[in-house]
Order: structure tokens, then C-alpha cells, then sequence
């Protein structure tokens, strides 16, 4: 799977502009009720970019932000053709560190954040639809254990339900 496919099915998943009072990545300061309530839109949240007019946020402004700062720092290219959408719709959803994470524990490997060549190396030498397998349910896993879980966690597991099935294909 390529950049523009893998943008095209998480934007998809992340949608337009939401301006949810209870969600931390809505507020500069990444807390409820910390720093200027701007919102997310296009996945692209005012934690992680305090200085983006989020809610003017253009959906090629989107994308170059997702080719930079998650496509290529989770260096999705040098993975496996199965994996790269994967790795990158959790390291937009939940940051990059928290995607390469999965991927090394899916792995079996150090689960320090970084993509070495060891990680490239395990990736590509294991069957990727087991791969995908135990990524979600690490996945799964990370995400019940996070206290907005209860507001949040019926999108999140419709998510990854419609990436398992686009793991399938």
C-alpha cells in the first residue's frame, strides 16, 4: 500500500472538524481544560499542533502533515507492503511512537518507539497477516486501558473492526 491510499482510509476514519470538550487532543495544553480549545479536524489535533488553525485546517495541509510527521517518521515506506497502513493509521490515531510500539510488540521485538533495522528486519521476515493479528490485539489492548475509553472506545473498536478487514484484502 502506498502514501495516498493509506491517507485516503485514515482521513476516512478521522473526518472533519470535531470540537468535543472531554477529548484532551482538542486543547492546546493536551488536558481537559488546558491551554485554548481548537479542536481536531482531519485527525490533525490542537494538542499536537497548537499553532494550526485547526478548524480552517485544508485537507492538503492535512496531508502534508500526515506524509511528514507520521507516514515517513514511522518509515512506513521500508515496511512491509501489508503493514504500512496499519502502522500508520495508529501512529496518526494515537502517535507515532505508540504505532512503532505496536508494530515491535506484534513483532516480538524491543518495543522502544523506533524503527531500526531490527525492526525492518522482523518485520519483513514474519508472516504478515499473523503480524496484523497480534498488532491488534495489542491495539485493543492499549486502548481499553485508556480512562476516556468509555466516551471514545465504540469509534475506536469500529476502526479497528474496518482495518481488520482492509488487513483481509
Amino acid at each position: 500500500m502506498n502514501f495516498d491510499r493509506a491517507f485516503e482510509l485514515t482521513v476516512g476514519h478521522e473526518g472533519g472538524y470535531t470540537l468535543h470538550r472531554c477529548d484532551p487532543g482538542n486543547w492546546t495544553g493536551g488536558k481537559v481544560g488546558v491551554g485554548v480549545l481548537k479542536g481536531t479536524k482531519y485527525g490533525i489535533a490542537a494538542n499536537s499542533y497548537p499553532k494550526e488553525d485547526i478548524k480552517n485546517l485544508t485537507l492538503a495541509r492535512a496531508k502534508e502533515i500526515y506524509k511528514r510527521d507520521y507516514w515517513d517518521r514511522a518509515k512506513c515506506d521500508q515496511l512491509p507492503s501489508g503493514l504500512r497502513f496499519h502502522v500508520f493509521d495508529v501512529s496518526v490515531n494515537s502517535g507515532v511512537s505508540r504505532g512503532i510500539k505496536t508494530l515491535q510488540q506484534a513483532l516480538g521485538v524491543k518495543d522502544d518507539g523506533i524503527i531500526g533495522p531490527a525492526t525492518i528486519a522482523a518485520s519483513r521476515s514474519q508472516n504478515s497477516g499473523e503480524v496484523l493479528l497480534r498488532f491488534y490485539s495489542f491495539r485493543i489492548a492499549f486502548y481499553t486501558s485508556l480512562s476516556t475509553f468509555s466516551t471514545f472506545g465504540k469509534g475506536w473498536m469500529n476502526r479497528v473492526s474496518g482495518n481488520l478487514k482492509i488487513g483481509l484484502e
